[in-house]
């Protein structure tokens, strides 16, 4: 049996790299020793989740104030705590560095992880602008080592699940991206999780700075219409994907769902209750609950969902992947070109 028709008996919601056969599932043993850059709430959220991946080990965490991590690495069992981000990346017992600081201090701290020889897993958004970016993954091109823009989105199941069925062509060819969240980088990875991260965005047209929103074209008719509501605000928070014979609806909270419905016609029929005289399309809904083996006191919303993320990167690393397919230097430039197109657009 081929690998193609292997892929096409798994499940739909199989990660990529396991259906891709880059990786094998059983790799989530494989064995990282991790160091926390920053010692804030994001970064607590994951190591909480890594105490439930079995090959992960928390070594080490760094604060710009050694009193800062030390509290940190006392509340969370970690046997290091260092006061400088230098002493961190030197550590002989660290293999991949976790980097939960703000963003305009991703590029440096990249930077400095990626020169010691360590693989990076940075917190989204992965720079200030494209150009950061870019230069965030030649380093580490050049260097061998996993920079990995550490966009959880795309790891949850549900997400998996979209994307198995639009390459599949379920729905037909996507045409339309609907999103909406606060922060716009989650919104645009659906733009290039619909249309691929080759896509030529043709055009971008921007309004607003509190409540923003941006109209994404792509050419062909084809174009992703991106809210970006105040945090505050009680946002719908889903996820369409429109194509030519059906729609992808990732549910609330669609930056990381636990479940999605598909809805497509019958054979023969059209995706247009305008045409069907008001008879919806059939739909299917799948859920996918949220790993049972994560704690978190407080989390974000499905913040246990960090996991899926963790498994990706030691199943990637075992087998001599420096990204993971899920979002690789692609999508994430691509997103970065998006945002830092956006942005200035917004606040021009």
């Amino acid at each position: 049996m081929t690998a193609a028709n292997d892929s096409a008996r798994l499940p739909p919601a199989t990660p990529l790299d396991v259906r891709q056969a880059l990786t094998k599932a059983e790799d989530v043993a494989f064995p990282l020793r991790w160091g926390i850059i920053g010692a804030g709430s994001i970064s607590a959220q994951w190591v909480g989740c890594l105490r439930a991946c079995a090959g992960a080990t928390v070594a080490a965490v760094a604060a710009r104030d050694a009193q800062r991590a030390q509290a940190f690495a006392a509340r969370h069992g970690i046997p290091a705590a260092y006061g400088s981000y230098q002493a961190l990346v030197a550590a002989d017992d660290v293999d991949i560095v976790y980097i939960g600081t703000i963003t305009r201090l991703h590029k440096a701290h990249a930077l400095l992880a990626i020169a010691a020889g360590k693989h990076v897993l940075c917190e989204k958004a992965l720079a200030e602008n494209v150009q950061d970016a870019g230069a965030m993954h030649a380093a580490a091109r050049e260097a061998g080592v996993m920079l990995q823009d550490a966009m959880w989105t795309r790891f949850f199941p549900a997400v998996e699940h979209a994307r198995t069925a639009i390459e599949a062509g379920v729905i037909g060819e996507p045409v339309l991206v609907q999103s909406d969240f606060f922060d716009p980088i989650y919104t645009i990875q659906a733009a290039t999780l619909a249309f691929g991260a080759t896509a030529q965005a043709t055009k971008v047209t921007t309004s607003g700075r509190r409540a923003g929103a941006a109209i994404v074209e792509y050419g062909d008719g084809k174009c992703a219409v991106l809210t970006f509501p105040p945090s505050n605000s009680e946002l719908a928070e889903t996820t369409e994907i429109i194509g030519t014979k059906g729609r992808i609806t990732l549910e609330q909270p669609g930056h990381c769902p636990t479940a999605i419905t598909i809805r497509v016609p019958e054979p023969g029929g059209v995706p247009s209750r305008y045409r069907t005289r008001n008879v919806p399309a059939p739909l299917e809904r799948f859920e996918y609950p949220l790993p049972d083996a994560v704690g978190l006191p407080v989390a974000y919303p499905n913040q246990q969902g960090f996991l899926y993320q963790a498994h990706a990167v030691h199943r990637c690393l075992a087998a001599g992947l420096r990204s993971c397919p899920q979002y690789d230097e692609a999508d994430s430039m691509h997103a970065m070109d998006l945002l830092t197109r956006i942005n200035q657009a917004r606040y021009a």
